[in-house]
């Protein structure tokens, strides 16, 4: 997680979830083929999962990893 650490965008205002929690969320839910809403509660709100999937997509943070 420490090499990864420096691709994930600062944050700005409020604290939100846990970078590594919401990543572990989003490998979840594409290994496994599951809809955002079915993702298990232990990563988190399921709408802040596909927030961060998209805007990091946008960004291009899932091809520079």
């Amino acid at each position: 997680m420490a090499r990864l650490k420096p691709y994930f965008p600062k944050s700005h205002g409020q604290p939100r979830v846990d970078d590594k929690r919401v990543l572990s969320g989003i490998i979840f839910i594409n290994r496994n083929g599951l809809r955002w809403r079915d993702a298990p509660e232990a990563y988190g709100p399921h709408k802040s999962l596909y927030s961060r999937w998209k805007r990091w997509s946008e960004k291009g943070i899932f091809a520079r990893m």
